[in-house]
């Protein structure tokens, strides 16, 4: 179905000052897991998602794949998918370096995820994404060549967990809804704190029909960026 982009775009409350450091912070996924689920969540995990990434900050994670598997439709589905910008891991190849970033994405008011994963023979791969905070979840996730992905954004077991609600392409100001039968399956990323300045990113991909597609878990920790 036809959907216009700007037709439910929640009013997310976005900077406030911080009383303990006086910079400021960020309050949209604050906002969207509201308040009980908020303080429900690791300290820590507070800190990474209510941090401002505006005015040329940047946010840096480090570390490594430490488990991945995909089945035969799994592979298929991340090598079609290499046609708007490749979002799926390439490969199983664990032992390797990860690298995340995020910044501002100005254009939008949202913020650029990139994720860097290593390679043992040829160039890292690159996935890039823009998270804005629009759309009937609050929170949309655009991949490339008008693709994107509808997030809700859930707290369970202490964990952070972006659970996709409906894919769509955007055409102008219109966007075409993915129909389910057509959908590539049930995203869920999963941000696990593990202490320490530790974290696990896990993403999995689950189809109705094929199962399990791609499970990937990789361990990230804190990095300080120059400002």
């Amino acid at each position: 179905m036809l959907e216009r982009r700007d037709a439910t775009i929640l009013p997310l409350p976005q900077l406030t000052a911080s009383h303990d450091s006086g910079e400021f912070g960020d309050l949209r996924f604050r906002a969207l897991v509201g308040e009980a689920a908020w303080a429900a969540l690791p300290e820590a995990i507070r800190a990474r998602f209510g941090k401002r990434v505006a005015d040329c900050r940047s946010v840096l994670y480090a570390g490594e794949i430490v488990k991945c598997r995909m089945s035969l439709a799994g592979r298929v589905l991340a090598q079609v998918a290499r046609v708007i910008g490749a979002p799926l891991p390439l490969s199983c190849e664990v032992g390797v370096p990860a690298v995340v970033s995020v910044t501002e994405d100005s254009a939008f008011g949202g913020q650029f995820w990139t994720r860097m994963y290593g390679r043992r023979r040829g160039f890292p791969q690159m996935i890039q994404s823009s998270k804005r905070f629009v759309g009937p979840t609050g929170l949309e996730e655009y991949i490339g060549r008008g693709f994107g992905i509808a997030l809700r954004v859930e707290v369970a077991d202490g964990a952070l967990h972006f659970v996709s609600d409906h894919y769509f392409f955007a055409v102008g100001q219109l966007r075409l809804r993915v129909p389910g039968w057509l959908a590539p399956g049930g995203l869920r990323i999963s941000h696990v704190d593990c202490g320490h300045g530790w974290f696990a990113f896990v993403l999995s991909l689950r189809h109705r029909l094929f199962g399990e597609l791609i499970c990937q878990t990789v361990m990230f920790h804190d990095v300080e960026a120059p400002q």
